[in-house]
C-alpha cells in the first residue's frame, strides 16, 4: 500500500509540473522574448490591431533579441483578418547586385566562409521596408506610435536575462568586429545578468524611421551610411541595392487537412509546401494509431519529412527566378505516389530516396512571434539574421547587425550548408534573387473560423518542427503547451540521420535503430522553437517553447 501511495504521489507531482497554456479572453501575443511580448500586448490595449502589435514585437525585438530580432535581415508575415481576408507579406532579402554564382568559392573551387561570416555575407534586408507595407494596408496607429516601444527599450535599456548575457559573452562571430565587440562585449568587460544594457545608436536610428518611414532606411541617413560601411569594408551592398528593394505582397498557399483548412507560407518559403506535402502523405494513412512518440509513428512521419526534403532541395527557389512545380508536389496522385514508396517496417537510406518528378517540374537564428487581436485578426510572423547574430556584423553608427542570409542560397550546389542542406540549381546565387527559406508562418481553420496560429525559428528544422506541433494538437488533441513541449524529431533527408530530441525512450530508439536509422540524440539537437496561439471554444490558449525564454502575453 505504501509503495502504491508513493506511485500515485509521484504521478500527481508530474502531472502537476506539466506547463499549462495560458488563456485570455481579448488579445494575446506570443514571442521569444518576454519584453516584446508585452510589448505587442499593450498595443494592443491601447487601440492597436494585430497587425499594429506585430510591428511593435519586431521592432522591439530588434532591441532586445538581439541574436535573431532584426532590422538588418528580413522575413515573412502571414495576414489573416477577421473578415475572412488573407494575404502573405514577403520582406526577404536579396542577393545583391553584384552577387555570383561562384561568389563564395575559392580557386580551387571550395567554399570559403564568406557566406556566413562578415561583410560578404549579408543580403539586402528587407525586415523594414516590409514592416511599412503591412502597417500602411493594415495597421490602425501611427507609424511612429508602433516603433516608439522599441525606441525606448533602445534608448533607456533594459535588464539582461542570463541568457542574454551568457549569448553575448558565448558568441563567436561578434568579437571578430570591432563595434559588435564594443556594443554586445563592451570590449571584453562582459555583461553580466541583469545589468541595463542601452543601444544609443539602435535609438538614434530607430527614430530616423519613425520619422521618415522606411524610406530612411533604404534611401535616407542609414542607407548611405551603411552603404559607405560595405563599400569601405568589402561588401557587396550598394546604395542602389537599398534603393531598389521592395516587399512584395504574394497569394498564400491554402490546403485542407483532417477537416481543417490550412492557410501557409508561398515560396521563396519552403515550408508552406511541405507542411501540405507532407501532411497529405499523413492525412488517411492512421500513421498515428500506434501512439504519439512510438517507433512506428516516428519512423512514418520521418520518411514522409525524408520524401519531402528530397523534393525541396531539387526543386524549389525564388519564384521571380524558378518556376516551382507547387501544383505537381501537391497533386492528390503525385502524393499518393510518393507515400507508397514507405517501407512501414524499415529505413529508407536516403540513396534510395531521388526528387520525384511532379507535373510541372524542370529538369539557426531566426524568430518568431504570433499575434491574435480581439476582432479576430491573426497575424504570424517569422524574421531572421540566419545564424546566431547573422553576419557578427554591426553596422558602424548605426546600431544594428546584419544578417548572413546568403547561405541560404546554394553556394555550391550539391554541397551542404551551414543548416546541413544539400540544394540545387533552383536555389543557386543570382543577383536579385531571394534564397530560399525554411520558415513558414501558419493559420489554420477550423468550420472557417481561427483556429490556430503558429510558427518558429530553427534553421532547416523549422518545417518538421511547426508541422509536428500542428500533428499534436489536431491529430492527438494536445493542448497548446502540451503540444509544444512534446520531445520532436527530425529528418532532412541529407545527411541520412534522424535527430531525436531528448525524452524519447530508450525501447523506441532501439526500436528505430533495428529499423535501419542512423540517429543523433540529445539535448542540442532541438527541433525549432515553435510559438502557437490555440482557440478553444471562448478562449485564446498560449503556448511558448520551452527550449527558449519567450512568454504568453494575453488580456
Amino acid at each position: 500500500m505504501r509503495r502504491l501511495t508513493l506511485l500515485l504521489a509521484l504521478v500527481l507531482s508530474v502531472e502537476l509540473s506539466a506547463r499549462q497554456p495560458v488563456h485570455a479572453r481579448h488579445g494575446m501575443v506570443v514571442a521569444q522574448e518576454p519584453l516584446a511580448a508585452d510589448v505587442g500586448v499593450n498595443v494592443l490595449k491601447n487601440g492597436g490591431n494585430a497587425i499594429d502589435a506585430a510591428i511593435a514585437v519586431g521592432f522591439a525585438l530588434a532591441v532586445t533579441h538581439s541574436s535573431a530580432g532584426n532590422i538588418g535581415g528580413g522575413g515573412f508575415m502571414l495576414v489573416r483578418l477577421a473578415n475572412g481576408q488573407t494575404t502573405f507579406i514577403d520582406f526577404r532579402e536579396k542577393a545583391p547586385g553584384h552577387a555570383a554564382h561562384d561568389m563564395y568559392l575559392d580557386a580551387n573551387g571550395k567554399l570559403t566562409r564568406d557566406s556566413i561570416l562578415g561583410w560578404r555575407a549579408p543580403g539586402v534586408p528587407g525586415t523594414v521596408r516590409g514592416f511599412e507595407l503591412a502597417h500602411q494596408k493594415f495597421g490602425k496607429k501611427s507609424w511612429a506610435q508602433d516603433i516608439e516601444p522599441a525606441i525606448e527599450l533602445a534608448s533607456h535599456g533594459f535588464a539582461l536575462s542570463y541568457r542574454q548575457a551568457e549569448g553575448f559573452k558565448n558568441a563567436k562571430n561578434l568579437p571578430q568586429f570591432a563595434e559588435s565587440k564594443r556594443i554586445f562585449q563592451r570590449d571584453g568587460k562582459f555583461y553580466d545578468v541583469d545589468e541595463i544594457f542601452k543601444q544609443p545608436e539602435l535609438a538614434a536610428t530607430l527614430e530616423r524611421i519613425a520619422k521618415n518611414g522606411a524610406k530612411e532606411f533604404y534611401e535616407g541617413e542609414t542607407a548611405k551610411q551603411l552603404a559607405a560601411a560595405m563599400a569601405k569594408n568589402g561588401g557587396l551592398i550598394t546604395l542602389d541595392d537599398l534603393k531598389s528593394y521592395q516587399a512584395v505582397e504574394r497569394k498564400p498557399l491554402t490546403g485542407h487537412y483532417e477537416g481543417y483548412d490550412v492557410i501557409t507560407s508561398p515560396p521563396p518559403s519552403s515550408g508552406g509546401i511541405g507542411i501540405l506535402q507532407m501532411m497529405g502523405m499523413l492525412e488517411g494513412s492512421g500513421y498515428q494509431k500506434s501512439g504519439l512518440d512510438s517507433a512506428a509513428e516516428i519512423h512514418y512521419v520521418a520518411e514522409v519529412m525524408r520524401r519531402y526534403y528530397a523534393d525541396r532541395n531539387e526543386y524549389l527557389g525564388d519564384p521571380d527566378f524558378v518556376k516551382n512545380p507547387i501544383a505537381g508536389l501537391l497533386d492528390p496522385n503525385y502524393i499518393t505516389k510518393r507515400r507508397s514508396t514507405i517501407d512501414p517496417n524499415r529505413a529508407t537510406p536516403s540513396d534510395e530516396v531521388n526528387p520525384g518528378n511532379p507535373k510541372g517540374a524542370e529538369s539557426a537564428e531566426t524568430t518568431d512571434f504570433n499575434v491574435v487581436d480581439s476582432e479576430g485578426n491573426a497575424v504570424a510572423v517569422t524574421y531572421t539574421l540566419n545564424g546566431g547574430y547573422g553576419s557578427g556584423v554591426t553596422a558602424p553608427g548605426l546600431g544594428f547587425l546584419l544578417n548572413n542570409e546568403m547561405d541560404d542560397f546554394a553556394s555550391k550546389p550539391g554541397e551542404p550548408n551551414m543548416f546541413g542542406l544539400v540544394q540545387g540549381e533552383a536555389n543557386s546565387i543570382q543577383a536579385a534573387k531571394r534564397p530560399l527559406s525554411s520558415m513558414v508562418p501558419t493559420i489554420l481553420l477550423k468550420d472557417g473560423k481561427l483556429f490556430m496560429v503558429v510558427g518558429a525559428p530553427g534553421g532547416s528544422r523549422i518545417i518538421t518542427g511547426v508541422m509536428q506541433v500542428i500533428l499534436n494538437v489536431v491529430d492527438f488533441q494536445e493542448n497548446a503547451q502540451d503540444a509544444i513541449d512534446q520531445p520532436r524529431f527530425h529528418h532532412q533527408w541529407k545527411p541520412d540521420t534522424l535527430y531525436l530530441e531528448a525524452g524519447i525512450s530508450p525501447d523506441t530508439v532501439a526500436l528505430l535503430k533495428g529499423m535501419g536509422y542512423k540517429i543523433q540524440q540529445g539535448s542540442n539537437q532541438g527541433v525549432a522553437d515553435v510559438q502557437t496561439i490555440v482557440v478553444d471554444k471562448d478562449w485564446l490558449t498560449g503556448g511558448t517553447d520551452g527550449r527558449s525564454s519567450g512568454k504568453v502575453a494575453g488580456y
